[in-house]
Parts: structure tokens; sequence; C-alpha cells
């Protein structure tokens, strides 16, 4: 096995800021951990869950020989794990961070690497304790050879002992770490990492963490002299070729993540994305890396082949941060000083770059003092013309089973390009309505982190044929119900609307007029239908002038409401509302005329239909606080089908 570069700095570093972790009191150790934060430390759940399943609040230590003393206590600060997992824990959930009780211990901390790329093939360093002896500090060279699914790497044959588990895994040709060892192979030896992505599931506690990470690291150093991290990187030829002032260093990566670590979080996926993006020159980073969640992880989509981009693009993206900030009423200074101080040591040719750097469509600032109010509280839907990020669920139910269901999970992300498909179910015997939604839950709330913003939570679209439309998606919940509380429904969160799975593709002329009409009416108006006692004929829906909205006061799925909404449809209606659960056979009732002037409200309030899911949101958000659960929209539903955004034409999900 070929041996990599070896650091032997950055070996002592490793070492140093590697810790065991054993029980209050004394007794064998647990697994292995490392420092990647003052205070913080980062290990695999699957050390702590034997040992804190029944009591999280249990307190623990982590010792090592270079803390000095005895361990240090420590309490769990979150980790992936499901709820209730079963058998091994996955990659993609098995990270677990601890917090040290003593908040001034001084110790050192790794340097975890921001490339978004993936670990390249090769020799790496992995470092942890074996519960001989002591424990007993470990280390050895193993040889990564593949990929483990979208999170995880695989070593060789190299002979790994028990305890490694939670250990850093450092790439010497970086002197980063970018992994975490998980397991070993006890037959055949070698074992699996966990990559460092997979950190970014912490959400709030990973933004947390790794400012704090980059905070550390960018101020002077404690512990280890003029040797730190980034020093060493500067020697090492695969951290970056930066011998001129055009090219990115090490160093200046340090002071740019630890001015970014300054500057507020982003609200989300979208504005990273779109930054990078435009630093990159308008090219996208390729689909399959992670999502970027913190201004961090967009300086890491600035790589090609492990290695920086030209210092021009890290400096565009990051003086477009600068103008964001700005742009939400922030002043980023010292970032601002420090781009154009560096910028003095790039050709002035290119300069412009930088300088007149400008936020790309969808970010800039829209919203300040004077706006009207309408403008600052309602959030249109996504046009065709005015693109927003918009998440799709399209529900087929089966040919031979109509109670069971295919399902695909398409995302918008904002731009021009369309969607894309995200995850899907379309094999064997699809999947019960009443397990729909947990089947659902960690597909949907990936695909929403991936698009929403703390300003603006994407829509959720759920795409069916009519006969289902009683289906009541506004109270999905994306979390199980708590002990002491129930979460809210997703319609309370977010915009949810329903679409018909049947009107794929190209749109039909009715459909398309009847849309522009209601776009160019004055005002919206709810026509209820059918009328108490009256049948419903199609003529009462193509009969309906261009800013009226059929209103239905019983379920749309069946009976004389099944037909009004195939009616409403085949007349070209985009937009309706109905109620979904129930109607009396007696005929209507009080609800029922509280229904229609609820309705009535709602659409008289609106300036046109792009208000419509938000305000309906807001009214359900209402009823949430209130717990009124015999408030007229509790169990209303809104058709919104754009013809200017039609489902795309696919190949029905049918059974093989």
């Amino acid at each position: 096995m070929p041996e990599p570069v070896h650091d032997l700095f950055i070996d002592d570093l490793a070492r140093a800021a590697t810790v065991h972790l054993l029980p209050d009191g004394g007794g064998e150790m647990w697994g292995s951990g490392f420092f990647v934060a003052p205070g913080w430390v980062l290990t695999c759940a699957h050390v702590l869950r034997p040992h804190l399943a029944r009591d999280r609040e249990r307190i623990f230590h982590v010792g090592s020989e270079r803390l000095g003393g005895d361990p240090l206590p420590a309490r769990l600060a979150g980790w992936l794990v499901d709820e209730d997992p079963r058998g091994e824990i996955p990659v993609e959930q098995d990270l677990a961070l601890v917090r040290l009780l003593d908040d001034d211990v001084e110790h050192e901390c790794v340097w975890l690497t921001d490339c978004a790329e993936p670990v390249g093939v090769g020799g790496a360093v992995v470092y942890g304790f074996r519960p001989d002896a002591g424990p007993l500090s470990w280390h050895s060279t193993v040889d990564i050879r593949t990929y483990d699914g979208s999170h995880g790497l695989r070593f060789d044959i190299t002979e790994i002992p028990k305890g490694v588990s939670g250990g850093p895994v450092v790439d010497p040709r970086t002197g980063a770490v970018v992994a975490v060892m998980k397991s070993r192979q006890i037959e055949r030896g070698g074992g699996r990492a966990i990559a460092l992505p997979v950190l970014r599931r912490f959400g709030d506690l990973y933004r947390t963490v790794l400012a704090e990470h980059d905070r550390w690291h960018g101020g002077e150093p404690r512990l280890s002299g003029y040797n730190t991290w980034v020093d060493r990187q500067q020697q090492l030829p695969a951290a970056g070729l930066h011998h001129t002032p055009e090219q990115w260093s090490p160093y200046d990566r340090r002071a740019a993540l630890n001015l970014l670590a300054a500057v507020p979080g982003p609200g989300g996926v979208p504005p990273v994305a779109k930054l990078a993006r435009k630093a990159r020159g308008g090219i996208a980073p390729p689909a399959s890396l992670p999502d970027p969640r913190t201004w961090r992880d967009g300086h890491g989509l600035l790589y090609e082949a492990h290695r920086p981009m030209p210092a021009i693009a890290f400096l565009h993206y990051l003086k477009l941060v600068v103008e964001y900030e700005r742009g939400r009423g922030g002043d980023p200074a010292q970032l601002a000083a420090w781009v154009g101080e560096r910028l003095r040591g790039i050709p002035p040719v290119v300069h412009t770059v930088v300088t007149e750097a400008r936020l790309p469509d969808g970010l800039l600032p829209v919203l300040g003092p004077g706006a009207p109010e309408e403008v600052l509280t309602v959030l249109p839907y996504p046009t065709a013309e005015r693109v927003g990020p918009v998440v799709t669920v399209e529900l087929e139910p089966l040919s031979d089973a109509p109670d069971r269901f295919y399902w695909r999970i398409r995302v918008h992300d904002g731009d021009r390009e369309g969607s894309r498909p995200v995850a899907e179910e379309c094999r064997g015997d699809g999947v019960a309505a009443g397990e729909l939604i947990r089947r659902l839950r960690r597909p949907l709330v990936t695909a929403f982190q991936s698009v929403d913003t703390d300003e603006c939570p994407a829509p959720l679209e759920v795409a069916l044929p009519a006969d289902h439309f009683d289906t009541a998606v506004h109270r999905w919940q994306l979390t199980e119900m708590g002990r002491l509380y129930r979460p809210p429904y997703l319609g309370v969160q977010r915009r949810v609307v329903l679409r018909d799975l049947d009107r794929r593709g190209e749109p039909d002329p009715d459909w398309r007029e009847r849309w522009e009409g209601l776009l160019a009416a004055e005002e919206l108006a709810a026509v209820p239908v059918p009328l108490p006692g009256k049948a419903p004929r199609l003529r009462h829906f193509t009969e309906l002038a261009p800013g009226e909205v059929p209103v239905l006061c019983r379920p749309a799925g069946r009976g004389v409401g099944g037909a009004a909404m195939r009616m409403a449809l085949d007349a070209g209606h985009g937009v309706a509302l109905w109620h979904t659960d129930g109607h009396p056979e007696q005929g209507c009732h009080d609800f029922c005329a509280a229904l229609r002037a609820g309705a009535a409200d709602l659409l008289g309030q609106a300036k046109d239909p792009t208000e419509l899911p938000d305000r309906l949101r807001r009214i359900r958000e209402e009823i949430s606080d209130s717990k009124d659960a015999q408030h007229w929209a509790e169990g209303v539903a809104m058709l919104y089908d754009d013809p200017g955004r039609p489902l795309p034409d696919l190949q029905r999900l049918d059974a093989p």
C-alpha cells in the first residue's frame, strides 16, 4: 500500500486534539472523539447510544494525555439518530456532538476541511484510542478504496482496533480532517468512515460549532506555537498552489472563514448556492455536492479537483456576501475591508469583477422603508415570470389498487431551468394512503432544507387525481407528535396547495384562457357551487366571470362535490376551494354559510390569485394559535394550478 506524505507536525496536532470517552467515575472507555471547536467534541452516535439512550442528560468524561489531570466532565449536545433506531445506525445518522461542562479548558482543535468535493481515493490517517494500557493513543495509515453510498468511505484491509470509532480521519495531502471513523471489519480488516458533510444535518448546531471552529483557528495560536494546522498546510503542495497573490492560500482561507463566521447566517441554502454559482462564473457546481448551509460551505464550493480556484473567485464570492448582508440591513465592515486589502495583490485588470459585484436575480433586496404593508406581509406564489423555489409531490394511485400510491418528489430551486426529481418510490406494491406521510417525511425535510430561507419557506404543492382531492395534505406533519404538544401542520408552516395530476404537459386552451382572465381581473369573488338543493351543471362553471372562483362546502373527491370539481376542471378553473371533511346528507347547514362567507372574505382581500395560498396559510396559523377546530377554514383545501408552470409530461408511474 503506498504511503502518503505524512507531516509530523499535522500528526502531532491531530493526536493532541483526539480524545477518548468514558463513564463518570472511571471504567472502560466507550470510544474515541476529537475536538472541533473550543469545548466541542465530535464522535459517533453509536459510541454513546448504549450508555445514553435512557438518559441523554447523563454526565460522562472526555480524556486524553494531552489534556493533563483528570478527565473532563461533558454532556451530549445532540446526535443525528432517529428517535427509535433499529439495529446498526446508518451512516447519515451516526454522528454526535459533545459539550464540555467547563468552558475554560484550553485544548487543540482539528482543522475541518471546507472543500465540498468528495474525499479522494487514496491514503489517509486514522486517529483514536484503544482500550488497553491506559487507554492508549493509536493511529494508522489506511487506504480509502471506495465510497459507501452518499455519505460513507471504505478502507482497505488494515487492522483497526476496538475503541477507535469516533476518531478523526486526516487527509495528509491537505492536512485537514475529512471524515469520522465509524466501524471496523473484524473478519477481513479495514473499516468505514463518515464523510464530513454529514455534519450539516445538525442544522443550527452545525452553524454554531463551525463558526466557533473558524474563529478559534482565526485567532492567535494558543498551544502549538507557530506550528498551527494552517502553518503546516501552507507547506503541503496539495493544499493549494499559493505561491503568488493570484492564488488562494491556506492563510487566505483561514482569514476569510474567520471573517465569514462573524457575518449573520444566510437564512437558508438558496442564497449561498446562488452567490457561489455566480462566483464560479455562472457555472453551477456538480449536483452531487451537498447543499451549502453556511457562508463557509459556499467557500467550499470554489474548488476544482480539490484545488482552490483562483483568488479572484473567492474575493468575488466574499464581496457578494458583503452585498447580500448590506441588502438585509447589515454592515460586514471587517469582511469588506479585508476583501479590499487582499484585492491589492490581484492585477487591476480583473478588479471590477469584485468592485462592481452585483447580486444575482432573486437575491436583490426588494423590501425596504416605505414599502406597502401588503408587500411586506403576503408572499406571492411563484410564477413563470416571477420564479421561486417550489417543492412538488406527485401521488399516482395504482390502477389495480387505488388506495395505494407511487410517489415522486420534485424540487424547483427558483431558477428558470425547471424542476428536478430528488426522491421517488415508483415500483412494487406502492404505499398505502395512511403510510404516505411517514414514507415522505425524511425526503421532504431534505427537499425543504435545500430551498427554504428564513424569510420564505418554499411552498408545497401536491399533485394527485381529482378523486383524491380530499387528502388533507395541509394537515401533514413532518415530525411525530410530541409528548406535551402537537407540532404544527405543514399548512401552518408553509403554503400548501393541490394540483390536478391529470393536467400534465401542455395546458389546454380553456385552462390558459381562464387563468389569464383570473390574473387580469380587478377583483376576486367567491361563487358557491353547487347552490343548495341544486345539482351541478357544466354551465355553472363555464359561465363564471374571469375573477370568480368556485367554492364547494363539501368534499371534492366524491358524490355531488366530486361531480362539481370535475366540471370545474373541465371548464378550465385553476383555483378552487372546498371542504374536505364531509357534508350532511340533509343539505347545507350553518357551517356551510360560514365557509362561504369566510371564502368570500379571503378572496375579496387578495389583489390577485398569487396571494391566495399565503393568505390561507395565515388563516391556518390563526386557527393553530386559537385551537379553533370549528373554524370554517380548518378543513378547507385549495386548488392552485398555474398553467404557466405545468407539471412535467412524464411517463405515468405505472407498475411494471
